[in-house]
């Protein structure tokens, strides 16, 4: 019968089983992470060649049992790696794709408002000189028609388009504006006499 005596030098040994447990766990929480992301966005991420072959197998893989070994797998590979530059890179995806969306929910707030009432172009033109300002006056009439006649929404997503331009400063919605300045009602007025 064998008395095992507690000695305090024990403590100091290294980590204990279970927060070897939670490191190894959390390894494989961010395995996961990493098979569920594209081929593009995978691509973009730091890791080593054995690594990112275990990630692709994973994804090649169809049963649930050979994904679950191959996610332990991963966990086992990730632990001879340092994780912070996959973290960052996932993080960086995260905040990406938070930022994109804030920026479309931004966009449709704007078309809604727009639709609904016609004084929002003035905050337009007040914030992009250079806007269409009769191209969104169209759209904004060819999408209030388009929903009283239950017709496909192309004005709708032509007007997402152009105001998406606009704000990322893109070149397709305001060039005519930007070339002719504000003497565009006084060329229309003349009949563009110069």
């Amino acid at each position: 019968m064998a008395h095992h005596k507690y000695h305090q030098d024990d403590e100091d040994a290294g980590p204990s089983k279970s927060q070897l447990k939670r490191e190894s766990h959390a390894l494989q929480d961010l395995g996961q992470e990493l098979v569920a992301l594209g081929k593009e966005r995978l691509a973009k991420v730091p890791m080593d060649d054995d690594l990112r072959d275990a990630v692709k197998d994973y994804q090649r893989f169809t049963a649930h049992e050979a994904k679950r070994r191959q996610l332990q797998y991963i966990g086992k590979l990730m632990r001879n790696v340092d994780p912070e530059p996959i973290r960052a890179a996932l993080d960086a995806f995260k905040g990406v794709s938070a930022v994109e969306t804030a920026k479309m929910h931004r966009l449709e707030n704007l078309r809604t408002r727009l639709i609904e009432d016609e004084k929002t172009l003035h905050a337009i033109a007040e914030a992009h000189p250079g806007a269409d300002l009769q191209q969104l006056r169209v759209l904004r009439r060819n999408a209030i028609k388009e929903k009283e006649q239950n017709k496909p929404p192309r004005a709708y997503r032509e007007l997402f388009r152009v105001l998406r331009e606009l704000e990322e400063g893109g070149a397709g919605a305001g060039d005519f504006d930007e070339e002719s300045g504000d003497e565009e009602s006084s060329d229309e007025e003349s009949g563009e006499q110069r």
